[in-house]
């Protein structure tokens, strides 16, 4: 299924069902971060694991960045795992403002499948576990 907003074009193909890939194509900003977040949440619903293929952007915006932390917090609520692939212009945004590595970030399709069939990444712990 694909749905153009102003400045994006996404697309969602299920390789299984249970595994969606959403390809972004054009420009994330804040005219379309929005949508955007929700697109990935109606999947994760519809799904347990989803690849974000961000790698064709052309410009990525702070909102779209923010977007991935909404995106975040909606996969853990939903308990979907998730990953995307970057490309420049995500790459040179995350590189700023997630410098500690905390969204799932691999460099391929291929490479976010087999993170999503591994272990699942584990939650920050913000409060000790009594012994």
């Amino acid at each position: 299924m694909s749905v153009t907003h102003t400045t994006a074009r996404l697309h969602t193909r299920w390789i299984d069902d249970t595994v969606g890939i959403i390809t972004v194509h054009g420009e994330l900003d804040a005219s379309n971060s929005a949508a955007f977040a929700d697109r990935v949440d109606e999947s994760a619903a519809a799904g347990t694991q989803l690849v974000v293929d961000l790698s064709s952007l052309e410009f990525f915006g702070t909102a779209g960045f923010s977007a991935l932390h909404t995106i975040n917090v909606r996969c853990a609520n939903a308990s979907a795992r998730w990953a995307m692939v970057t490309g420049e212009a995500v790459s040179r945004l995350m590189r700023v403002c997630d410098p500690d590595h905390t969204l799932p970030v691999v460099d391929s399709i291929p490479e976010a499948i087999e993170l999503l069939d591994g272990e699942p990444r584990r939650l920050l712990q913000l409060v000790a576990e009594p012994s």
